[in-house]
């Protein structure tokens, strides 16, 4: 997957210690505080990570996810009798990142996907050929490396890059090259930041898939821990002593809370915090953007597409349905295709019927392979801008944030309510590994107060 990969060749990796959960027993030097109770809201991989480092270390915890399962984004779909993940997919960059150790302690599977591997279609089916596809990749590394200087204050990515390459931006495979090497991992290129676009670090080292569901990760973290599921949370009062957490009908009382819904979620505003949250927290939830990207995978009894990993097709329509994962090169047993929509068109794909998505997914591939392709037996989706629990994929910097939104929004109130997620990880944020660091941050904070 070529997520973040223009980051990786702009990007010098950063030295972050390498962090080996051990999530095996607890932590016998570390002094119990079990007369603390932590109440963790949000059963993802932040909100999970946290509750077992508190939970090793002699706090009484109680999760509250929302949802039937645990895992949050890291959400696998397994009703055709294999994995789909709904949400995260790759490991990305595997040198030093801690999913990495986590993976091989879960028995998470993964496939190393293959970049160089890929065909590229223009309208009528037309193969491109490789050096053209590659040559515009390139040149796109290195737009990408210097746009910034040319970038202005609540000045889109899309206005500088038009501004100065307004022939790119009307070609169809440099509209491609965008959608899928810049929207898609940050978001609507008419509300990216200019300036901004390219923040974050990076690790090293290769990128994989995992093939046997991400779900397998949170499952893992969460063993032994104390998760109540189907428990929405609709009010934090922090006014007391203790914290008083409503959830569903009942009212639970803490030491700390722990907040960990993504930020689609807050920027909803259906928990009510008393009193109000901090203005600065407030404004730092409404400047970061969040995306939305949503997933598509469609099952036939037979492949009739390429042998390689990716199928790009350049559409005159952006972000949609213009990228394939031939999920058959890491399982030969299962015919399928993964694609995706992006941005604007993510969002009205939630308002398309499963028979209009097929249909527009089906256009594409039949001008690329024929009419006589057959129609799929199956069809999965995303809907994740509708979807209550996160309203939203990932977060992205906008024309409004500032890089201090991103370390607001992890600062904590009054040592009561401490906040992690994605979107507080000012170095990963959008990342499986940033919500990650963040719940272990998120827990070293709150052991520091003991």
């Amino acid at each position: 997957m070529k997520r973040r990969k223009f980051l990786q060749k702009t990007l010098k990796g950063v030295a972050y210690p390498l962090l080996v959960p051990s999530l095996i027993g607890c932590n016998e030097s570390a002094e119990l505080s079990s007369n603390k109770t932590i109440i963790v809201i949000g059963a993802g991989i932040a909100g999970l990570a946290a509750a077992q480092k508190l939970t090793e270390n002699g706090y009484k915890v109680t999760v509250l996810e929302a949802q039937e399962k645990v895992g949050g984004r890291l959400r696998t779909n397994r009703r055709l009798g294999f994995g789909f993940d709904e949400g995260a997919s790759w490991i990305h960059g595997i040198d030093k990142n801690p999913i990495t150790a986590l993976a091989q302690q879960a028995g998470m599977k993964t496939f190393f996907t293959d970049d160089e591997s890929i065909k590229s279609y223009d309208l009528g089916g037309r193969p491109r050929a490789q050096e053209i596809y590659t040559s515009a990749e390139e040149e796109l590394y290195q737009i990408l490396d210097s746009l910034m200087e040319k970038g202005a204050a609540n000045q889109s990515f899309e206005t500088v890059f038009k501004r100065f390459y307004p022939a790119k931006f009307s070609d169809r495979l440099w509209r491609f090259l965008l959608s899928t090497y810049v929207t898609f991992d940050t978001g609507d290129l008419d509300k990216l930041s200019s300036l901004l676009y390219n923040e974050g670090e990076e690790f090293g080292g290769v990128e994989k898939i995992v093939t046997n569901g991400y779900d397998t990760l949170a499952t893992y973290i969460a063993q032994g821990l104390s998760v109540r599921l189907q428990e929405r949370v609709t009010k934090i009062d922090y006014s007391g002593l203790r914290v008083r957490v409503t959830h569903n009908s009942s009212i639970s009382e803490a030491d700390y809370v722990l907040i960990t819904v993504p930020l689609g979620v807050l920027k909803k505003n259906v928990i009510e915090f008393v009193p109000a949250l901090p203005s600065q927290k407030q404004e730092a939830i409404q400047k970061i953007g969040m995306n939305c990207v949503n997933k598509f995978l469609l099952v036939w009894d037979k492949a009739f597409w390429d042998d390689v990993q990716y199928i790009s097709y350049t559409p005159q329509e952006a972000d949609k349905f213009n990228y394939f994962v031939n999920i058959k090169k890491y399982d030969s047993s299962l015919n399928a295709l993964m694609t995706f929509a992006y941005a604007e068109y993510g969002q009205k794909t939630e308002n398309m019927s499963d028979a209009q998505i097929t249909d527009a997914i089906m256009t594409h591939l039949k001008d690329m392979y024929g009419n006589n392709i057959p129609i799929p037996l199956y069809m999965l989706r995303t809907q994740w801008n509708s979807n209550p629990n996160t309203y939203g994929s990932y977060s992205y910097t906008s024309t409004e944030t500032e890089l201090r939104h991103f370390a607001e929004l992890g600062e904590s109130i009054d040592n009561k309510l401490f906040f992690a997620g994605e979107h507080t990880e000012i170095d990963y944020f959008s990342t499986v590994h940033g919500a990650y660091l963040s719940g272990i941050r998120e827990a070293d904070k709150i052991l520091d107060l003991s």
